[in-house]
């Protein structure tokens, strides 16, 4: 059974609704001893730049946003230069409390849907090495691991390693 929710683009009312999503998600991993995301980890000027230089998504269920991503068309940062054949998924938000079950495999689909309409055959992410629940979450959907990507350094300073992952879209 797919999760129903509906999609729509950010735009400029939305950057207070991201940060919220962000914190939420952040508030969630640090009581569950996830070492990642922080609160306040992403301001509205980070969401604003991101829906003015590509695409963010919001998913909402009974009026209400439950989840959100950012699609990259290019992650020189973490991949490198690449030819143009992958979209490159960043920041998967669910709201933990709001969203029902499968909100996040939905906001998977909608990315990899938007990928592949554009000609692309690859959607990618990287996900920090050490949640290997995230991991497996990822592998559940389809994913591969690739390989670790040795070191990030985050905003705050913080160092941390991260594993790259690729799905083949048909």
């Amino acid at each position: 059974m797919t999760t129903q929710v509906a999609f729509r683009r950010a735009d400029e009312r939305d950057p207070d609704v991201l940060v919220g999503l962000f914190d939420g998600v952040a508030h969630w991993m640090v009581r569950n001893g996830i070492d990642q995301w922080k609160p306040g980890g992403k301001d509205a000027e980070h969401f604003r730049a991101r829906i003015a230089d590509g695409e963010v998504w919001l998913a909402s269920h009974g009026g209400r946003v439950v989840g959100a991503y950012e699609l990259w068309w290019e992650d020189r940062e973490v991949w490198g230069p690449q030819p143009p054949v992958a979209g490159y998924v960043h920041r998967l938000m669910t709201d933990r409390e709001a969203a029902p079950a499968g909100v996040g495999r939905a906001l998977l689909a909608h990315a990899e849907e938007r990928i592949a309409a554009s000609g692309r055959t690859l959607a990618r992410l990287d996900r920090e090495t050490r949640n290997a629940r995230l991991g497996t979450y990822y592998e559940g959907a389809g994913y591969t691991t690739l390989a670790p990507l040795l070191e990030k350094v985050g905003a705050d300073g913080r160092r941390y390693t991260v594993t790259l992952m690729e799905k083949a879209l048909a």
